[in-house]
């Protein structure tokens, strides 16, 4: 068996001459680059002392278009999204339709208090309050010292 190093700073390999710069070009052309896009929102996870928030960016839906359920202790989010667009040309009918959906899953902590979840969706962010469990609470005492 022969090894042969991997050099990533080369672009054609000595195998096979060109056949990464063919890849590079099909898959770096806009029709696969703008299918290319990460269909996942971004999400921002922040915790304080009484809860946990979670926002994610999700623009152009409708809070109806979101499904927020809690198993065990996993929270998913999940949304499925359709649009047709009809534009009458000429003489014939142009169809474009959009599909958009995904799911993420978010595993609690024991301190999160499930059954106190609130849930709203503002200007394309969907915003999550977990309360924390009274015992979880972060409790602050003054010490004195002698």
């Amino acid at each position: 068996m022969t090894l042969v190093k991997f050099n990533p700073e080369k672009k054609n390999s000595t195998l096979l001459p060109g056949f990464n710069d063919i890849f590079e070009s099909v898959l770096g052309d806009t029709f696969f680059s703008d299918r290319r896009i990460n269909s996942l929102p971004a999400v921002n996870i922040l915790e304080s002392g009484e809860e946990y928030h979670i926002e994610l960016a999700a623009p152009g839906l409708k809070k109806e278009d979101f499904k927020v359920s809690v198993e065990r202790d996993m929270l998913t989010i999940s949304t499925g999204h359709y649009s047709e667009n009809n534009t009458l040309e000429k003489t014939y009918n142009r169809r474009e339709f959009s599909y958009s959906a995904f799911t993420r899953a978010f595993t609690l902590p024991e301190s999160a208090d499930v059954d106190r979840i609130q849930a709203s969706y503002v200007d394309g962010v969907l915003k999550l309050a977990l309360p924390k469990k009274e015992e979880a609470k972060a409790v602050s005492r003054q010490i004195e010292i002698r």
